[in-house]
């Protein structure tokens, strides 16, 4: 009765349709936590073994590892969430995925119609919920429209929104769209294109270029491929521009013989320093440079008064397209391109410290690994390792901590002849340590890295500048994970993860290396002399 509404039928039920349909799209991974409104679509998942299904513990790990997939393949990963609780314990990492414009199909489970207005206690309004992170949802779908639906919920996650809408589709689906009778599954929708920037844009961009003066172009989202940089850094060859990325990009692939490209930093006074003196800043597929958060007496938006901000693209506008007519329009084609060169960093020794802890990651990175950050230390590492390996680099795009490990997992699913590094701050870690258990569960290459300071490091940062030098008991309190100390070599093993701890930094490169030549998941607990 696997691909039947019923024993007594030959109509293939809703819920088979639709999964058979995203697997026809090329869906490959669900990560999902599913319950009872959910039940036809497991009996389909099991139906349809084209799509590899993954259980998470908590649907925050769905999200997140949904969220990695679609960084790495550019291919939307499927969640299967139960009603508006479950989705909403997801959401921070929606959140995430949708500031990183990772492509993502959720289908979440809700009761029939009917059943609605007997206020069932799992009863929540979901299409206000999903508002916050969908560029297309889908909430009235029945059994004979639920394939299409879809194949529509597919075709949305690769069309790029405008703005910071991102490209994640929400199929809220009622059990009886699931149970009912289909026609089958759709045919896939042709596969959307981007729209290329007109040619006057191109020569506005290029006369600007051509006047001198110190000019930066800013590459964000999909200027940060490859491909669009190398067009990039010939422009920069020809008329001397720098070249920078945002401070949390999505993805950059990066080491010896990468495009090389200036990043630029978090704190909002670091950043206007960074282009102070800068004339023109081009934007190529983001926005403004904003401050993380408003502080009194600084810009919101980090531009310098005596700068002029001009745009070569759009977030949904061909970047790669654009930057490469303007490469051609400047005599520029074929230019060098600026690269990462290669360089040994030698490992450190003695305590750890924070310094150390990023030397020891750098000088035994090993070739083609994934790096997942989700803290201050780990996005500091970044510069440290661009001449050491060649890696593909994944940030905390949107800010809400409790990514970089559920990020990892769904980057060793997609990436399975890949390394994993996750690079992870104690307190986003605790938010989602559940994905541990699905990486013993499928097995998968990820290196783990707690940065064991014991605290919210970011927040007493914060803390300091608003000019507090002695904070009181309270705040202190507030800001402390260390009361009780968190053992996450305990953890990890009882969540069938190997683990060890390291104190110094031949212990970590030790144990660094160790966990890249043995099969399967490894965390290492950094403590020691970590700055608070």
């Amino acid at each position: 009765m696997s691909d039947v509404a019923d024993s007594n039928s030959n109509t293939m039920n809703g819920a088979t349709a639709l999964i058979n349909t995203l697997a026809d799209c090329g869906v490959e991974y669900c990560i999902a936590n599913p319950g009872t409104s959910e039940m036809h679509l497991v009996q389909a998942l099991d139906a349809v073994p084209r799509i590899k299904s993954v259980l998470a513990l908590f649907e925050g790990v769905c999200t997140g590892a949904a969220d990695g997939i679609g960084r790495m393949t550019g291919i939307p990963a499927a969640t299967l969430l139960h009603l508006g609780p479950g989705m909403a314990n997801g959401i921070a990492n929606l959140h995430n995925a949708r500031r990183g414009n990772a492509p993502m199909i959720n289908i979440i489970g809700n009761h029939p119609e009917y059943h609605i207005g007997f206020d069932a206690p799992l009863t929540s309004d979901i299409d206000t919920l999903a508002r916050n992170f969908s560029s297309w949802i889908k909430s009235c779908s029945t059994s004979e429209t639920l394939a299409q639906d879809g194949a529509d919920a597919f075709t949305a996650t690769l069309r790029q929104s405008p703005g910071s809408m991102g490209q994640i589709a929400t199929l809220i689906m009622g059990a009886d769209a699931a149970w009912g009778p289909s026609g089958g599954p759709a045919s896939p929708n042709p596969v959307p294109q981007r729209a290329c920037v007109e040619d006057r844009t191109i020569e506005h961009i290029a006369a600007i270029l051509g006047k001198g003066g110190k000019t930066a172009l800013l590459l964000e989202h999909q200027a940060t491929e490859q491909a669009a940089m190398e067009a990039a850094s010939r422009i920069a060859s020809k008329t001397g521009c720098r070249l920078l990325n945002g401070t949390f990009p999505a993805r950059v692939d990066g080491g010896p013989g990468r495009v090389k490209v200036e990043r630029l930093p978090y704190f909002p006074e670091q950043l206007l320093a960074a282009l102070e003196g800068t004339d023109n800043l081009i934007l190529v597929g983001g926005e403004i440079p904003a401050s993380f958060f408003a502080y009194r007496g600084i810009p919101g938006q980090l531009v310098p008064d005596t700068c002029q901000v001009s745009r070569l693209a759009f977030i949904e506008e061909d970047c790669i397209d654009a930057l490469e007519r303007l490469a051609e329009r400047l005599g520029a084609a074929k230019e060098s391109v600026t690269r990462f060169e290669r360089r040994e960093i030698p490992k450190p020794s003695g305590e750890l410290d924070n310094r150390n802890i990023i030397q020891s990651i750098a000088s035994t990175m090993p070739e083609d690994v994934i790096v997942c950050t989700d803290s201050g230390g780990g996005n500091a590492a970044f510069p440290y390792c661009q001449n050491t390996a060649s890696n593909s680099w994944l940030t905390l795009t949107g800010g809400a901590i409790g990514q970089g490990g559920p990020c990892a997992t769904g980057a060793a699913l997609a990436c399975p002849d890949r390394l994993v590094l996750a690079l992870l701050g104690d307190g986003g870690a605790a938010y989602t340590i559940q994905y541990l258990w699905t990486l013993a569960r499928e097995g998968l290459n990820v290196t783990s890295v707690i940065f064991a300071n014991n605290s919210y490091n970011i927040l007493n940062v914060e803390y300091a500048r608003l000019g507090v030098e002695n904070p009181g008991a309270i705040a202190r309190s507030l800001f402390d994970i260390g009361n009780p100390e968190i053992d996450w070599v305990a953890i990890a093993k009882g969540f069938g993860v190997p683990a060890a701890r390291a104190d110094t930094a031949d212990e970590l490169c030790k144990l660094l290396e160790a966990s890249y030549h043995e099969p399967g998941p490894f965390l290492i607990q950094a403590s020691g002399q970590i700055q608070r």
